[in-house]
């Protein structure tokens, strides 16, 4: 957890809505000097702060409208901090909670060093990472869409299918298998949708890799020579990371990734683990299926992961394999060096 510490004349708290905001302005006795629910309005914004540009810094808690703010900081050149939620929930949580009460609490924690920050993510790669991750959501509605089909199958006892389902004569066969013509419409409702879903999820690809190659080419084509990491898996770990500079060192960024576990401890006794939810899920998700992707007709990674199993269980030894390669990006791209197999095994 990284607090933000330094000095200002004023600090502005907002309390973000999509459609209000409740902005409170103190200054660095710890004075009130503005407290106002406004409307979510750049102008309403700067007739509040126009006053204290310069010697005001504005933070905001992480929630999916923080964008405009950041963007409006930007170009008005005032300094913006976002916090993080769930540290700060943690550390200015009371009894009583309200917009006015949020406001003034996230003034103070700027003004005593005690507001946990977030990543401001860079505004021209932001939307490029959010069509990604709406594919990824896209994907795994197709794959339930998927799952209905072979349930369907299990309802009326039917055989297993074993159809290559992109094919057409291949559909209209496992259609035919049901009597019931609502059963039928059914079936064509699931492969209508992943026909349309293939389609558009493999133009919008094609678009996102276009867009990495103009944002940061170099993290692209160094991650693609890791093998296991394709094109989605590549570009999921360049857009969840952004900048790799940001984190101080491959410990941090391995927390970051989930992919190490925290021990919570008290008076000398360990309790198991804590926060394992805390951290980037899409990043954990990356590093896991490179892993099981690393070890697809590759001896010498089968070797070293059964080397792995002599100390520990399979899943775990699968965790430790994501955890080596996500170090391994972490120093692949902060030196910008490709990936190295034999070094990678020999460690």
């Amino acid at each position: 957890m990284r607090f933000y510490n330094n000095s200002h004349p004023y600090y502005c708290g907002i309390d973000l809505h999509a459609r209000l905001l409740y902005v409170c302005i103190i200054d660095s006795k710890g004075e009130v000097v503005a407290h106002k629910k406004i409307g979510a309005s750049k102008d309403d914004l700067l007739l509040i702060l126009e006053p204290y540009i310069g010697n005001v810094i504005v933070g905001v808690e992480c929630m999916h409208c923080w964008y405009w703010v950041s963007d409006w900081c930007a170009e008005l050149g005032i300094d913006f901090i976002l916090g993080h939620a769930l540290y700060m929930k943690a550390i200015h949580g009371g009894k009583t909670k309200n917009d006015k009460i949020d406001s003034f609490k996230i003034a103070t924690l700027l003004r005593g060093g005690n507001f946990p920050i977030a990543y401001d993510y860079p505004s021209e790669m932001r939307a490029a990472r959010d069509l990604l991750r709406r594919r990824m959501k896209i994907v795994r509605h197709g794959a339930m869409l998927k799952g209905h089909v072979v349930n369907t199958n299990s309802q009326y006892n039917l055989p297993a299918t074993e159809l290559n389902l992109k094919n057409i004569s291949a559909r209209q066969k496992l259609r035919e298998q049901y009597q019931d013509p609502i059963v039928q419409r059914n079936i064509d409702l699931d492969m209508a949708l992943l026909d349309c879903y293939a389609k558009e999820l493999a133009q919008v690809e094609w678009f996102i890799e276009k867009q990495a190659k103009n944002h940061n080419p170099v993290y692209l084509e160094l991650l693609k020579t890791v093998p296991g990491i394709g094109k989605i898996l590549s570009l999921t770990i360049l857009y969840e990371i952004g900048d790799i500079s940001r984190f101080e060192s491959v410990q941090k960024f391995a927390s970051y990734s989930r992919l190490v576990k925290c021990k919570a401890e008290s008076a000398g006794k360990t309790y198991g683990t804590n926060g394992n939810k805390i951290g980037n899920a899409h990043l954990k998700w990356a590093f896991s299926e490179a892993a099981v992707l690393y070890l697809r007709g590759n001896d010498k990674a089968r070797n070293y992961l059964n080397r792995l199993q002599k100390r520990m269980s399979k899943a775990k030894a699968l965790s430790a394999l994501a955890h080596k390669l996500g170090r391994c990006v972490y120093f692949m791209l902060k030196n910008k060096t490709v990936f190295d197999e034999q070094r990678f095994l020999k460690g």
